[in-house]
């Protein structure tokens, strides 16, 4: 989804409860019809690709983890982690084993959100 996000400490509520309409709507697309929500331990990777507006990424991953709640997955007490970055898209990096759904963010040329739902790596190994 491009633009940047909304911090979870926004003091306009009203904005941070359209954000999280933007989001579910976002998701919705990429959701396949059918799909159901995780009902086991999950991770969410988020990525925030800017270029202008550099945020605290530990601010934009409440109102995201709520937005896809019933969609992606029941109850947030599902997450039991989450990895979140923020790159500069003006910056250099290389990505590894880019998708079409990534690839769509690239093309657009915006700042954007890469968000993925994975099962919960094993919760009796830390790495």
């Amino acid at each position: 989804m491009d633009g940047p996000p909304v911090s979870q400490q926004t003091r306009r509520r009203e904005n941070l409860r359209a954000w999280k309409i933007v989001v579910r709507k976002e998701a919705e697309k990429y959701w396949s019809p059918g799909q159901k929500a995780a009902t086991g331990l999950i991770m969410l990777k988020i990525t925030y690709f800017y270029d202008s507006v550099d945020m605290d990424v530990d601010n934009i991953v409440k109102p995201i983890q709520d937005a896809i709640i019933g969609l992606a997955y029941i109850d947030d007490d599902q997450v039991t982690d989450v990895l979140v970055r923020k790159r500069n898209l003006l910056g250099n990096f290389k990505v590894e084993n880019m998708t079409s759904t990534l690839a769509e963010g690239f093309s657009r040329g915006n700042e954007f959100l890469h968000i993925v739902v994975i099962e919960a790596p094993n919760q009796e190994v830390l790495i």
